[in-house]
């Protein structure tokens, strides 16, 4: 019988979170770094980016995102680290999305790119947000698209 070596999903390529944060260090800019999902799933995407967060943020509170940019979502998510508050706002930018901590109430903002963009210039959009120097505002960041 032959076997086959147990993954973890969370390893599956189709689930790693397209993610990268700035270094530790004073908070510059507009955003905290770039996520890329797979999708405009957020109940499907959230526990793979959460699951990463984590670490910085220990458990996560809440996360807030523009309610025209993402499908109808629900209004909480049962993760590893426990249930999660989605909050969705006509007034936050389409692009970003915030993830609030308990670790003194702490939040990262990220910039949100497009599932169906380019990997070439998704690659690019992630490292550039994620730069330390980097202060330009979404509309900025955005305009290699």
């Amino acid at each position: 019988m032959k076997t086959v070596p147990h993954t973890n999903t969370l390893d599956h390529p189709k689930h790693v979170a397209r993610l990268r944060l700035k270094p530790k260090a004073p908070a510059t800019g507009y955003v905290d770094g770039a996520w890329w999902p797979a999708s405009r799933d957020l109940a499907a995407e959230l526990p793979f980016l959460l699951v990463v967060l984590a670490v910085q943020l220990e458990r996560i509170e809440r996360v807030t995102y523009n309610l025209t940019a993402w499908p109808p979502a629900p209004r909480r998510l049962v993760v590893e680290s426990g249930k999660v508050r989605l909050e969705g706002f006509r007034s936050q930018h389409t692009d970003t999305l915030t993830v609030i901590g308990t670790a003194g109430r702490r939040r990262l903002t990220l910039l949100v790119i497009p599932p169906e963009t380019e990997p070439d210039l998704a690659h690019h959009l992630l490292m550039t947000a994620a730069h330390r120097d980097s202060v330009g505002d979404i509309e900025t960041l955005l305009a290699a698209r």
